[in-house]
């Protein structure tokens, strides 16, 4: 039986713990054994976004460590990924060891639905939703690791489910982190200007692929009195 690990975040450890549990849940499904190295915490991406490069470095150095042997290493997150296949490689290009370890691992880390369409090789996991359901384009995932039509291509195969494409889905969120904390009002504009977009579509869910997306949209959703849901694509796939 293959095997994956799996890297659930901070944000999903913290606050969406089912979505982690979802991942497990559809990867077992389609026959992947699934590993939970204890161990891990978090890539580094708040320090590294915020200008913390040797406190990144730390947190990085325990993430290679952790997931060293790793044959491949599975992550509900475009943004975690992007961090750990396309910026590890400049926090440790003066360290030789590490940068080394880096190139390493960077062909085993693998956003949740890449994974499963171009190493598990599935489209249809057995899913069904009764819903009408918009999908919102992460920045990272789209903008860094490509990330467009896979997802969809997954959420296609979901019985009962109806997918409405939104006019602004590549637009960002507003959330980036410690920006929507610096720059609430810019974010809060951009969060609005994102939900105008998801009302239009009639849609009663908005699909992501990363959970610091969702929670924005959802807060904004919810401020604003409107019933519209917001669940991770792992959330949606695990769902019979």
């Amino acid at each position: 039986m293959p095997r994956a690990s799996i890297f659930v975040t901070c944000i999903v450890d913290q606050l969406y713990p089912k979505v982690g549990m979802a991942m497990v849940d559809v990867l077992e499904r389609i026959g992947w054994q699934v590993d939970f190295p204890e161990r891990q915490t978090c890539c580094g991406q708040p320090a590294f976004n915020t200008g913390y490069r040797d406190e990144a470095r730390t947190v990085a150095r325990h993430f290679l460590d952790v997931f060293r042997d790793a044959e491949y290493i599975v992550v509900p997150s475009g943004s975690c990924t992007s961090m750990i296949a396309h910026h590890y490689a400049e926090l440790f290009q003066n360290e030789p060891e590490w940068l080394a370890l880096t190139h390493r691992l960077e062909p085993r880390i693998w956003e949740f639905s890449k994974f499963l369409l171009e190493v598990a090789r599935v489209e249809d996991v057995g899913a069904r939703l009764e819903r009408v359901a918009t999908f919102h384009d992460s920045c990272h995932g789209l903008r860094e690791l490509g990330i467009k039509e896979g997802p969809r291509r997954l959420l296609a195969r979901v019985q009962g489910l109806s997918l409405r494409e939104m006019d602004a889905a590549e637009e960002c969120c507003g959330f980036g982190g410690t920006f929507s904390v610096k720059f609430p009002e810019i974010s809060g504009g951009m969060a609005r200007t994102k939900i105008d977009s998801i009302q239009r579509t009639g849609a009663d869910l908005v699909v992501g692929i990363d959970v610091s997306c969702l929670l924005q949209i959802q807060g904004a959703l919810s401020r604003a009195g409107l019933p519209v849901g917001t669940m991770h694509l792992a959330e949606v796939l695990a769902c019979r």
